[in-house]
């Protein structure tokens, strides 16, 4: 391939890269500026859930 070619080609891709991340930029504060967006919460729910699945069950320790 051309040099100029993949330069051209490459920053067309990082043209669009960058138009994409701008776009999830103003979703995410439109989610989010509330503080408690649905997605921010459900998100903090998957944690905690995730969070009681790996600690699992406590030890009740039994003394003799």
């Amino acid at each position: 391939m051309l040099p100029d070619a993949h330069l051209f080609l490459h920053h067309t891709r990082a043209d669009e890269l960058r138009s994409e991340a701008r776009a999830c930029r103003r979703a995410d504060r439109r989610t989010t500026a509330g503080g408690g967006g649905l997605r921010v919460r459900f998100g903090w729910t998957l944690v905690a859930v995730g969070l009681r699945l790996a600690t699992g069950p406590r030890a009740v320790a039994t003394v003799r």
